[in-house]
């Protein structure tokens, strides 16, 4: 691996000199909310895009916070003697922070970018020049081994992953170290991996500047560094997993043929987890003629997990290839190197017999249980972040439904989910509508097709009465023979229950 093209990093052994630019930082209001407050809504979604004009224009006073937000995030040289008084200058620049520009300007080495916490916690994600803004779109430097900063992948990942206290966390691929951040907030311990060397020492950099305990930081790819005896609470990967011909960027090319690499990460997993461990990875993987995608990844579960597995996006291969293109700058090259590369991406899928490629989420729980759950669907809609909460929940439901045969459901007790409101839909003056559907606004924010028996189960469901002596109230309501209903009625309520719309009293 060369990084002759990457500026050199600060030094992560100078914790005095970290402290100390994070008190400066902090001072400044150089925060998530503190920078959205100077930027302005607009301003400040704009950079999401890689589009810096707007944070420009919001910058030209001579605040501190002006100052290192074009310093730090914009990549502007500023005035040394400006500097000074806002930033112990000069140990920055003995440190490698700060670089000189010109006689009396100073511009930084890397990026920082301001970055909430879960519990309002003022955090600093470091990253390569340009690798701060609009994640992968907003990169200046295209150099084999580069890190990103905060991109929407990083915080999908970090939003569905479980958040409970755990002994021992271990983040694969950790790149700038945004997930070995929020797991360092509840583990004991966290060991994060890459095969990159330069990502580990700017993930050093992130937990030092956020003020977070240092993380175990191995090199090597994925689990190649963890002992065969090591296991874990939690496992979280945001893993290269572009599906490409060859392996140019570091950041996204995993290198294997396929999805072979989120493949084989997956199917490691299971002998690492701990019993009730968790395990989530963000994931591409093949669209094959003559095969569906649900059987491909069902085939990847280990043995003694449960898997919940989620389709977000398909796209087809050319808007694939056009998609990963763009991102390494392709476009804007020499036309016919552009072309010669897009050939070779529709040569890789016509040789594996590839139509698409899905992205989306997989989370695997240890489980001791005979026959473990695997759910495999597909959910484009949008969802309510963070879910980590609601992946719980679903595990739990998981639980509850396997130890409840149809007679132990009719004699438990429901309550409605929160937020979870009726739609009728049917033609204008009908007596009764040609279906009901219930609907989520928390969480997955799903929605369900009900009959009539199934609605008005869930509008009584208090946790009051017993599942069958409301089947028994409807039946005398409607007419119906209660011992067919009680019959007919348990797997609509097991598919309320498995999706949430019904919570165990």
């Amino acid at each position: 691996m060369s990084n002759a093209s990457l500026s050199p990093l600060p030094s992560a052994d100078r914790p005095d000199v970290t402290a100390r630019l994070r008190d400066a930082l902090l001072g400044a209001s150089f925060t998530a909310d503190g920078l959205l407050e100077l930027l302005g809504a607009p301003a400040y979604a704009a950079l999401s895009r890689s589009e810096t004009v707007p944070a420009l224009r919001a910058t030209r006073g001579d605040t501190p916070l002006e100052l290192l937000v074009r310093l730090f995030l914009l990549q502007q040289p500023v005035p040394h003697a400006r500097v000074a008084d806002v930033l112990p200058v000069d140990v920055c620049l003995e440190s490698g922070w700060l670089d000189r520009a010109g006689d009396d300007e100073v511009a930084a080495t890397v990026d920082v970018r301001p970055y909430g916490g879960p519990g309002g916690e003022d955090w600093f994600i470091v990253s390569d020049l340009g690798c701060a803004v609009g994640g992968a779109g907003g990169i200046g430097n295209h150099a084999e081994g580069v890190v990103l900063g905060v991109g929407g992948a990083s915080t999908t990942l970090a939003g569905l992953t479980v958040r409970t206290p755990v002994s021992a966390a271990l983040d694969l691929g950790t790149g700038s170290g945004i997930q070995a951040l929020h797991a360092a907030a509840h583990a004991t311990r966290v060991t994060a991996t890459d095969v990159n060397p330069r990502a580990l020492h700017i993930a050093a950099l992130t937990l030092a500047l956020s003020g977070a305990p240092a993380a175990d930081l191995r090199e090597g790819s994925l689990y190649e560094p963890v002992a065969d005896d090591e296991t874990y609470d939690l496992i979280v990967s945001n893993p290269p997993f572009v599906i490409s011909p060859g392996a140019r960027l570091t950041y996204r090319d995993g290198g294997m043929g396929g999805d072979d690499l989120c493949r084989s990460l997956v199917q490691q997993t299971g002998e690492r987890l701990n019993e009730g461990g968790f395990a989530h990875f963000l994931a591409n993987w093949q669209h094959v003629e003559g095969e569906d995608w649900t059987d491909r990844l069902r085939s990847w579960v280990p043995r003694g997990c449960d898997a919940w597995i989620v389709q977000r996006e398909v796209q087809d291969i050319t808007q694939y290839a056009e998609l990963w293109l763009r991102d390494a700058g392709d476009h804007r090259g020499d036309p016919a190197a552009y072309q010669a590369r897009y050939d070779a991406w529709l040569d890789e899928f016509e040789a594996r017999k590839v139509k698409a490629v899905g992205f989306g989420w997989i989370t695997l729980r240890r489980t001791d249980a005979a026959e473990p759950s695997v759910v495999a669907e597909e959910w484009p809609h949008p969802v309510e972040q963070p879910l980590g909460e609601t992946v719980r929940a679903h595990f739990d439901r998981v639980d509850y439904l396997r130890d409840h045969d149809d007679a132990a459901l009719l004699e438990a007790h429901f309550t409605l989910a929160g937020e979870v409101v009726q739609e009728q839909v049917g033609l204008p003056g009908a007596e009764d509508p040609e279906h009901v559907v219930l609907r989520q606004n928390r969480g997955m924010r799903r929605a369900t097709r009900v009959d009539t028996v199934g609605a008005g189960f869930a509008g009584v469901c208090d946790g009051t009465m017993s599942a069958g002596r409301i089947l028994d109230a409807i039946a005398q309501l409607v007419g119906e023979d209660p011992v067919a209903l009680r019959d007919r009625t348990p797997a609509q309520i097991r598919l309320l229950v498995e999706q949430g719309f019904l919570e165990p009293a």
